[in-house]
């Protein structure tokens, strides 16, 4: 029987919602490795809107489930109707959504909080020994709710091709440990079943990006 993976986005777009490049990267690796997947997304409003060309704010509202089925191609279900009995696995690609719709790390780093289905799901398939994918600033969720957990967002050396270099320091403040790999290495922390990779952390060109994201799904895959 195939094995199923549940994604979870939010919403669609770097610098407001999930990481399009690599959420599309998560889904052509699994597809590829025969896995079937089920996209969900919290139904809230986003923490704000940000024009894309200009990198500002705007005074728009958008949905997080809603702008999360554009990147789904409409095949999305609200995050309250998952159930981790149903699933193998969890993956959480990156994007500023990660830390200002699924948790408030944007605005108050390693003291945020995290949305409570969001906390809900990732414990409960950590208390299950159920393998979670995360990728980019999504490992950050993993440090702040599974205490002394192992993860990787690239480097804790801040330099042009490390411009978040910053966020390890966060993660080793929140009593985890950070372990340095390059853009197309993953971390496993076998004990907590967590596999990360740094994907956009790093400014690294597309192709290295997406190959790396590939490792993670390859990695989360053995685990199985």
């Amino acid at each position: 029987m195939s094995k199923k993976v549940a994604v979870i986005l939010s919403g669609c777009g770097v610098y407001d919602g999930s990481e399009i490049h690599e959420s599309s990267a998560v889904l052509v690796h699994l597809s590829r490795a025969g896995v079937q997947y089920a996209i969900f997304a919290p139904d809230i409003d986003q923490m704000h809107v940000v024009d894309h060309v200009k990198g500002q704010p705007t005074e728009e509202k958008r949905n997080v489930l809603t702008e999360s089925a554009r990147i789904a191609r409409g095949k999305i279900s609200d995050l309250k109707d998952l159930k981790v009995s149903e699933y193998d696995a969890l993956i959480i690609p990156g994007g500023f959504g990660v830390a200002k719709n699924l948790s408030t790390w944007a605005v108050q780093g390693k003291d945020c909080s995290v949305l409570k289905p969001i906390e809900e799901t990732i414990k409960s398939f950590h208390a299950s020994h159920k393998p979670i994918g995360l990728c980019c600033i999504s490992p950050v969720l993993a440090a702040k709710l599974i205490p002394r957990c192992e993860v990787t967002v690239g480097c804790d050396t801040e330099c042009e091709k490390w411009p978040y270099a910053g966020t390890a320091g966060a993660i080793k403040e929140l009593g985890c440990k950070h372990v340095n790999k390059q853009v197309n290495e993953v971390h496993v922390d076998t004990k907590n079943k967590l596999v990360t990779n740094c994907a956009f952390m790093s400014n690294s060109p597309l192709d290295q990006i997406y190959d790396g994201v590939g490792e993670m799904v390859k990695a989360l895959l053995k685990l199985l």
